[in-house]
């Protein structure tokens, strides 16, 4: 990334919001609260997890995964459990998913708002499944969200499955450029996608597994929502053919995409490149703490991206594109890389979250005033 990219300045003065975080003992909770540990406008105040973790220190309750050491903010925090009486503005969800469809709409019931990295509701006909870069006009959908369900303060909103995030943010710029009919894609994905302990060491190592459940049913499905329109009523999908492959590989973190694609348009291979090149987030993205001015990041080497060299681009937050050339079936063919636990998961979530609070959809729910702090500008 350009050094520019990387610096913040102080820009003004606003509320840091209290963040709790549903699930927060798995992979993608550990990475949430690593995440928000010294955040410029989030304080991570509440942690809860199944009853066997329930009263329990969180430095307790959890097996710290990640390479840095448990957050101080979080060591001493009593682990609850995932009931809707948490002490904080909002909840983040890394709940599983075969527990978090009752437990998101209890908590959007009762007022607070969900942001959600679970699979269960982002398919649904009122709920924004978000990637800020991509559909930010899709948060319209929250009014309309809140009165067919009944919601006061309380609502839902997603982010992508882990390896649809990389994709959609490449195609966004293409989209807009050239327009898309055809997709054809094939994922290389990193074990830590199947959480802890993820695929068996016998099943994984010196082994392709050519299939993920549900994965390539989600990877055909939600681009069309993501890159699709809100109408005021209902969301319009973007009619767009999609074919998906999904294998699981031995690499630890980072999920590599073979894409095809069919445009609209007549472009050459140089149009192609400076479209993803250039593509450049508006001044309120911009100025979210975890956004990229430029989320895309062409590389130009031949043999790039690779996971072990390039998963961390923009902290995890970059979309890598490279090996950008002419496809004898479709019309062009490149390679993407994302960091499936950022990107794809723990930072899409945060950096949604940010969206939710610029925009106004953040409330204090406590007595208290919320602690004023200084709020980052584009980095």
């Amino acid at each position: 990334m350009e050094p520019s990219e990387q610096k913040k300045r102080v820009k003004s003065v606003k509320k840091k919001w209290r963040a709790g975080v549903l699930g927060a003992t798995g992979i993608v909770g550990q990475r949430l609260v690593k995440l928000l540990a010294g955040h410029p406008w989030f304080e991570l105040t509440e942690v809860a997890a199944s009853e066997r973790s329930s009263g329990m220190t969180y430095a307790e309750a959890v097996r710290w995964h990640l390479e840095t050491p448990i957050p101080e903010v979080a060591r001493d925090l009593v682990v609850k459990g995932v009931e809707p009486v948490l002490e904080c503005d909002f909840v983040f969800s890394a709940l599983d998913s075969s527990v978090a469809g009752p437990v998101e709409v209890d908590f959007a019931r009762a007022g607070y708002p969900v942001v959600s990295n679970s699979k269960n509701h982002r398919m649904d006909a009122d709920v924004p499944l978000l990637i800020p870069e991509v559909n930010a006009s899709h948060l319209d959908a929250i009014p309309v969200q809140q009165k067919n369900r009944g919601y006061d303060t309380g609502f839902i909103v997603t982010n992508p499955n882990c390896s649809t995030a990389g994709l959609v943010l490449v195609l966004k710029p293409l989209a807009e450029a050239f327009g898309l009919e055809r997709i054809f894609v094939v994922t290389l994905q990193a074990i830590s996608g199947a959480g802890y302990p993820g695929v068996a060491s016998m099943d994984i190592q010196s082994n392709v597994v050519p299939f993920i459940s549900g994965e390539e049913e989600k990877m055909e499905a939600e681009p069309q929502k993501l890159l699709g329109k809100w109408d005021g009523a209902r969301f319009v999908e973007a009619g767009v053919g999609i074919s998906a492959h999904c294998n699981r590989v031995a690499v630890l973190h980072g999920h590599l995409e073979c894409v095809s694609l069919g445009l609209k348009k007549i472009a050459s291979l140089d149009e192609v490149r400076e479209a993803l090149r250039t593509f450049e987030v508006d001044e309120e993205l911009a100025s979210l703490p975890t956004a990229l001015r430029h989320p895309v990041v062409v590389v130009d080497e031949e043999d790039r991206p690779q996971p072990r060299r390039d998963v961390e681009a923009g902290e995890g937050m970059a979309a890598v594109v490279g090996r950008i050339r002419e496809c004898p079936l479709h019309d062009v063919k490149l390679t993407l890389l994302s960091h499936n636990l950022v990107r794809g998961a723990a930072g899409a979530a945060l950096l949604n979250a940010e969206l939710l609070a610029a925009r106004g959809f953040l409330k204090d729910r406590s007595a208290k005033s919320a602690t004023e702090v200084a709020e980052p500008a584009v980095r």
